[in-house]
């Protein structure tokens, strides 16, 4: 009998590599009990793609937004962010975002051993969301009894080079990875080390918007374009440690620790346009006009504003976890998990304004005559020269100040301070018990604690010259090689290093908070305790001598939030806060079935039905507010105020969803499947005025003067009501299927069709679903073999509304334009190829976004807003195991 299973052995065909990887996606969909998409690594430090985003963004149903050039934000099954829950190795992950979604360029691929979507939710899957469930697992030593040594390098290339003269175009990543077994294979250590550095460039026309001339024509109101240059720093540590002193006991802990730094250098020239430039002495003489809207013409009298500004997005991730499994008896099971989630960021943007004058109507004024260029903005034909130091210099080039704290022309620039800390910790309990006889095979009991808390902290400061009223010439050891506008005809203009500028005292700073009651009402708090219990039941039984697999449960989940936020008015131009404490504590029952017939050995129906929740926005979970107080309608006995800002009450968001797919898997690397699903939105988010009582809120001085404490609120409530469905299709066939000669060749092709029903409960029209493109298409034709790979992907997504940062760094939907992304890496694998002397060396090239696919982004009337062209970027990679 053993030399039969060593005969087996030695028959077997190894897949390896990019093929091994599709394999074992396709094993655990294949065997799941619930609908997952997946990517795995055949290795630590494997994944196929350079980032996790990017890897995630291939798998069916699912689409990336980008951010600078990179995926980074997912959306799963046409829900943003904000919808689905982000888990690591089982446990919610924390966000350097202002809300709940998970920016996935901040994980390094290299440290992942696999990525688990789950489209449905079982009553054990505490963590979920009405789009999905993304899990990110890291490997764990024990499994793999094999040691593992590997040492990964790349390095990077961006093809627009480098568009400031102090940024960067090269780059780099190392990693590190170290996997063993010791004391007889009971004690399991994996260990990860990686640095990462990634320049980007950029070159972006922006426009402020295009409002209507007289004729009614829509023409530029005024633009504010620049090249970047950024470079993203990331360091991580990984550790796993695994103890299995008897078949009875598993002690797993983990810990993940992510340093992240984000640098940007914008340069540009913000241009007052037609008729919103008019009160900075633009004028404006139309030419050429086209369908309504004015693709030529010149602006005379501009005073354009230099800028020279720099940007720094920090942030660290800190995340431990404890799992113990202790088998009670043979059917009894009890694991106990303890997990803390900590992340800190801090965005840290400074402008530096620069012109021919100081404030409106002083100094030299340019005639700019320009061409609207198609999708990619404006070509303009100027005649100042912005590059020139002795007209060009440092302070205010318009009067933006705000002519109390700050003189009106003496706004020389400006620093956004946004920080959020975010802290969740868990503790969780699961007993469960296996049947070996019945209909039943196992039953699981858990509870899940968590208690996480955000908040905000947003700053912001006007900076004048120290010099003010005088300007003055960039001092010399701040100068920077001209930045060449060229893309948008402007020529050069002058630069210089505006950080050192700040950082050596040249600037004055001044709260924008004693004026500004947004940077108050932006700053908040939000604690949410949750208590979920759940039970589960696993069964197998035959339906028409058909296996039926299943699962079948039920959670409780008990919500207790609060949020800590200021109410601000205004008093003789200055803003005055008070404090305000607000929450809510509530529950939901959330029923789920999952069942696979297997209609064949190789084919399955699999049906879903489940009660899903995503919990709130936490910047709409505010509890601050803007208001009003008329005294007049106070003096009449009338509602006197008025305000606008969160609801520390809102509900999560509420679906009941169908999923029923099919799946064909004719062979080890090849499958079909086609899944078509349903969400009935039972509560959706949207704007309203409710009536508030605002007695904790009276104004300074009115004190037993006030006679109606109620008003009303715009804020967020959950009373809106609709649906989104939508079929996906996906199939891998391997070329040997179609011909030995095709063996190594493959083709890996997914397409989802998503479509919406949401209406407005106020007027009935319909609103947008943040993140859903009504066609999204993966495809990736591939080939590997003898140790040579060669791979060429496309994403292609039409349409969606996106989430950007807007001014001051708020948060801001837009209309991000379709986009077609394709990618191609070739590689040789050594040892793969029977080079004994090379043996565990692979060596690859990579080419990302090869037709320079630009990001563009449309305003509600479908103009052109953002441009932005990244190029493309280049990698060469080496790995070699040990």
């Amino acid at each position: 009998m053993a030399q039969s299973d060593d005969d087996s052995v030695l028959e077997e065909v190894v897949v390896t590599g990019y093929r091994a990887s599709i394999r074992d996606s396709i094993d655990q969909k294949r065997f799941s009990d619930v609908v997952v998409e997946s990517i795995s690594a055949e290795d630590i430090g494997k994944l196929p793609d350079s980032s996790i985003a990017e890897s995630i963004a291939r798998l069916p149903g699912l689409a990336a937004q980008r951010l600078d050039g990179r995926a980074s934000s997912i959306s799963v099954r046409g829900f943003n962010e904000d919808f689905s829950t982000t888990t690591f190795n089982g446990r919610e992950q924390v966000s350097i975002d202002d809300n709940r979604g998970v920016q996935f360029d901040l994980y390094p691929s290299e440290i992942m051993s696999a990525v688990t979507v789950y489209k449905t939710p079982t009553a054990s899957l505490v963590n979920q969301g009405i789009a999905g469930t993304i899990d990110l697992q890291t490997v764990r030593p024990l499994d793999r009894r094999e040691s593992v040594t590997a040492l990964n390098i790349s390095a990077e290339k961006n093809s627009l080079n480098n568009l400031n003269a102090d940024g960067e175009d090269t780059g780099y990543r190392g990693t590190f990875s170290y996997i063993d077994q010791f004391a007889d294979d009971t004690v399991g250590v994996a260990l990860a080390l990686s640095t990462f550095e990634s320049p980007n460039n950029e070159e972006r026309w922006n426009a402020w918007g295009y409002p209507t001339d007289d004729a009614g024509n829509n023409v530029l109101g005024g633009a504010k374009p620049f090249v970047r240059s950024s470079n993203l720093q990331r360091d991580t540590f990984m550790g796993v440690i695994q103890y299995e002193p008897t078949e009875n006991l598993s002690i797993t802990a983990d810990a993940l620790y992510i340093d992240f730094l984000d640098e940007k250098i914008l340069r540009g020239i913000e241009i007052p346009g037609a008729i919103w430039g008019g009160g900075f002495g633009t004028e404006f003489t139309p030419g050429t006009v086209e369908n309504g809207f004015v693709t030529s013409g010149t602006l005379s009298n501009v005073m354009g504003v230099v800028r020279n500004d720099f940007e720094q997005r920090d942030a660290t991730l800190k995340n431990f976890g404890l799992n113990v499994e202790l088998a009670l008896n043979e059917s009894m099971t009890l694991e106990v998990d303890a997990s803390t989630s900590q992340t800190e960021r801090t965005v840290w943007s400074l402008e530096s304004y620069s012109g021919t004058g100081r404030g409106t109507g002083v100094g030299a004024t340019d005639t700019l005559a320009f061409t609207m260029d198609g999708q990619e903005g404006v070509t303009f034909n100027n005649q100042l020269n912005y590059a020139d130091p002795a007209l060009v210099q440092l302070g205010a080039a318009l009067s933006w100040g705000n002519g109390s704290t700050v003189p009106s022309d003496g706004q020389d620039g400006f620093i956004n301070i946004p920080e959020v800390d975010d802290e969740l910790n868990a503790f969780r309990v699961d007993l469960s018990k296996d049947f070996n006889e019945g209909f039943l095979t196992k039953l699981t009991f858990g509870m899940n604690y968590s208690d996480r808390t955000k908040e905000k902290r947003d700053s912001g400061f006007f900076l004048t010259l120290n010099d003010y009223p005088n300007r003055t010439g960039v001092p010399a050891g701040y100068e920077v090689a001209p930045t060449s506008l060229e893309f948008l005809g402007l020529g050069s203009m002058l630069s210089y290093d505006s950080f050192g500028l700040y950082r050596d005292g040249f600037y004055t700073e001044t709260d924008e908070s004693l004026t500004s009651n947004n940077r108050l009402i932006n700053t908040w708090s939000v604690n949410e305790k949750i208590t979920t219990a759940f039970v589960r039941a696993d069964f197998a039984t035959e339906v028409a001598g058909m296996p039926l697999t299943g699962n079948v449960g039920l959670q409780y989940v008990d919500t207790d939030q609060t949020s800590v936020g200021n109410a601000v008015t205004s008093d003789n131009g200055f803003a005055v806060a008070q404090s305000r404490e607000a929450g809510a504590n509530y529950d939901h029952t959330l029923p789920s079935l999952n069942m696979s017939l297997e209609l064949s050995d190789t084919q399955k129906v699999r049906l879903g039905l489940a009660r899903t929740i995503s919990r709130s926005r936490m910047d709409r979970m505010n509890a601050g507010f803007g208001y009003n107080f008329d005294s007049a309608l106070n003096a009449a006995g009338l509602p006197p105020f008025s305000a606008e800002g969160g609801n520390p009450e809102l509900r999560p968001n509420e679906a009941d969803q169908f999923d029923l797919s099919y799946e064909w898997y004719f062979s080890d690397e090849g499958y079909v499947a086609v899944a078509y699903f349903y969400k009935d939105l039972r509560a959706w988010q949207e704007q309203i005025e409710i009536v508030t009582d605002f007695s904790g809120i009276i104004p300074p001085g009115a004190e037993g003067l006030v006679n109606n404490t109620t008003g009303v609120t715009r804020a967020w409530v959950d009373n809106t009501t609709g649906s989104i469905d939508g079929f996906e299709l996906t199939g891998v066939l391997p070329g040997n299927l179609i011909s030995e000669t095709l063996d190594g060749f493959g083709l890996s092709v997914s397409a989802s069709f998503l479509d919406s029903e949401l209406d407005s409960a106020i007027d009935g029209g319909p609103i947008v679903v943040p993140g859903l493109s009504e066609e999204i298409v993966n495809a990736t034709l591939f080939y590997e073999k003898n140790g040579f790979s060669a791979r060429a992907s496309v994403r292609d997504r039409e349409d969606f509304l996106g989430e950007r940062f807007g001014i001051s760094f708020s948060r801001q939907f837009t209309t991000v334009k379709g986009a077609t992304i394709w990618d191609a890496q070739v590689g040789y694998d050594f040892g793969e190829a029977g080079i004994e002397a090379l043996d565990g060396l692979a060596i690859s090239f990579q080419a990302q976004n090869l037709t320079d696919e630009p990001y563009t982004t449309v305003s509600g009337d479908g103009f052109i807003t953002d441009f932005q062209r990244y190029g493309r970027t280049y990698l060469i990679n080496a790995r070699y195991r040990f």
